[in-house]
């Protein structure tokens, strides 16, 4: 019973981090689970069912794909999320520090950005205010919302807010401070992105334009020199 429980908050815990498809719940993906294991499983085993010797490898290697591809689903869901997660947290820290400048407080604030932002960010702000109108406080909710992403930034923001809340200082002042970091590290990370590219474009460079290259250049020589050595020979 407590294997199913940890296993149910495991599943949980990721069905979080993708955003909680709509219908998506660890019943139904443990459901899901079983029958991949079963039609993957008899797809395997027709492949080598005129092959007795193999009817038992791929039959195993189409159920262990089937119990592990809802995994994989719910993975690579996640990983979209949190990259676009990332990507419009600076925005949204710079319209949340600008509503609190402004004069709205923080919840205020955080509906604002919930309701004219669009995405994974909008989202989870709303789901903070949810929680805070059902009775958690902040620092649970913000808390609650650090613990259903991977994003460093977004971690790093929540631990700042929950400490400046603790230690009495004004939030403009922390949300400006982490608005022109998220800035920095937006700027960092577009950076890291840029000096990748002259590696990635190498293998396409030697895969693809220098094979035509040498066509064109040595294309007309090793034609002469052919004739040449036909004329030769004969």
């Amino acid at each position: 019973w407590s294997s199913d429980v940890c296993s149910s908050d495991l599943l949980q815990s990721r069905l979080d981090v993708a955003g909680n498809p709509e219908g998506w719940t660890p019943d139904r993906v443990l459901a899901s689970k079983a029958i991949c294991v079963v039609v993957l499983g008899a797809i395997g085993a027709l492949l080598a069912f005129r092959h007795p010797a193999l009817l038992i490898l791929t039959g195993g290697a189409g159920a262990v794909a089937g119990y592990f591809l809802p995994d994989v689903l719910i993975y690579n869901s996640g990983l979209k999320r949190q990259h676009r997660l990332a990507l419009s947290l600076p925005e949204g820290l710079d319209l949340l520090t600008i509503c609190v400048e402004a004069g709205l407080g923080f919840d205020a604030a955080l509906a604002q950005v919930a309701r004219n932002l669009k995405g994974p960010l909008a989202a989870e702000f709303a789901r903070v205010l949810q929680e805070m109108q059902i009775g958690k406080s902040r620092a649970e909710a913000m808390r609650a919302l650090a613990e259903r992403t991977n994003v460093p930034e977004l971690r790093a923001f929540v631990s700042a807010l929950t400490q400046s809340a603790e230690l009495g200082i004004p939030i403009a002042n922390v949300l400006r401070e982490q608005s022109k970091e998220m800035r920095v590290r937006r700027r960092q990370r577009a950076e890291a992105q840029a000096q990748k590219v002259p590696v990635k474009i190498t293998f396409p460079l030697i895969g693809c334009l220098l094979p035509a290259m040498f066509v064109v250049v040595l294309g007309a020589g090793l034609i002469g020199i052919a004739h040449s050595l036909f004329h030769v020979f004969k």
